[in-house]
């Protein structure tokens, strides 16, 4: 049964705010969510926990990258009952992403367009942000998605993100290099296993070497494309565990279209419901390739428990949502975590640790 937040964000607050043009509503949501006070996170029933890189999360559900690029609202989220946000994608140095427009709802499909390109205050801004927020009491587990800036030479990239890696993981409990958004030109080629390799090897050389484990620093994540086929994905699950990456994030939006059923006249990548299934196949592809032995963050098309509890299935630790939450409601985590017990003992488990991978 909805609870009264959740009627009054689907029969009020929603319609109101998709009445606007979608960035405006999204900067206004976010100016309010800003003034949330730091205050302590709702407590969650121990079998959703789960220790990952030696991080103990309250619960599975994260807020994915994407919607509090620059750390403006992380208190929200505490308050919401999500188990870590990962904001950003957080770039070097200021830039203002693509020109408007470039966010587009598709309601008849419950999904977003963006072209937004990595619109950032850059690294100072957010390190600022989450050094006062952790002064105040801030618990909630933060992953920083790191990505270059626009005109960053392609020899440069590496620069940008051990900066990135160097200022911010003092804050964060792990970090993502964003390989994957489809809006900024030459981003994806990144993916390819020889350029993963070089990437990493020169913005985290420490990883280069023979040792095996994490040689210090924090817990460090790719975030790959849902677009990529399975012998890409084979060659970039082998060139992960070489480098010793600790998880992958999947997945990022789609250029897909036609394929899901969404024609659309608008560029960019495709986020909500209709990435589902892909989603899905992908996370339970890394998990075969990996034999589970790199903790996968399952993100795309997560709008209800049941979901959710599909991504883990299919191989995911942890999973984050984003469009979900624009048409389901601030309520949607508590909602989600709910029915997650109640999957969970639908099936036996005592722990959602033990739904990981079952389905793969």
């Amino acid at each position: 049964m909805a609870s009264l937040s959740d009627l009054a964000w689907q029969r009020a607050l929603r319609p109101l705010l998709f009445r606007l043009d979608p960035e405006l509503a999204h900067r206004m949501v976010l100016a309010f969510l800003a003034g949330v006070p730091v205050v302590a996170a709702p407590a969650d029933d121990a079998s959703l926990s789960r220790q990952i890189w030696g991080v103990r999360f309250t619960n599975p559900l994260g807020l994915a990258a994407g919607l509090d690029k620059d750390a403006a609202a992380v208190a929200a989220w505490q308050r919401c009952g999500f188990g870590f946000a990962e904001v950003g994608t957080i770039t070097p140095r200021p830039q203002p992403g693509n020109p408007r427009p470039r966010l587009w709802r598709v309601p008849q499909s419950r999904a977003l367009i963006n072209q937004l390109g990595f619109p950032s205050r850059g690294m100072e801004t957010a390190a600022r942000r989450l050094a006062r927020l952790r002064q105040r009491g801030l618990t909630l587990r933060l992953g920083v998605n790191l990505g270059p800036n626009r005109q960053t030479p392609p020899d440069q990239m590496a620069e940008d993100i051990a900066a990135l890696a160097q200022r911010l993981s003092p804050m964060a409990d792990f970090i993502v290099i964003n390989l994957s958004s489809p809006n900024t030109p030459g981003l994806r080629e990144w993916q390819a296993p020889g350029l993963l390799q070089t990437l990493v090897a020169r913005a985290f050389p420490d990883r280069a070497g023979p040792a095996t484990g994490r040689q210090g620093g924090k817990p460090l994540l790719i975030k790959l494309a849902p677009d990529l086929d399975s012998d890409q994905l084979g060659a970039i699950c082998a060139a992960a565990a070489h480098l010793r990456v600790d998880g992958i994030v999947a997945t990022n939006t789609t250029v897909a279209r036609e394929s899901l059923g969404v024609p659309s006249p608008h560029p960019g990548g495709l986020s909500g419901a209709p990435l589902k299934a892909r989603a899905r196949e992908v996370i339970a592809q890394i998990y075969r390739n990996t034999n589970g032995q790199i903790p996968i963050i399952g993100v795309g098309g997560v709008a209800s428990a049941q979901d959710a509890y599909g991504h883990i299935r299919a191989g995911a630790s942890l999973v984050e949502l984003y469009t979900g939450l624009i048409y389901e409601g601030p309520g949607l985590p508590r909602t989600i975590k709910r029915g997650l017990l109640e999957l969970m003992r639908r099936d036996g488990y005592r722990s959602i640790a033990d739904a990981v991978g079952r389905s793969a």
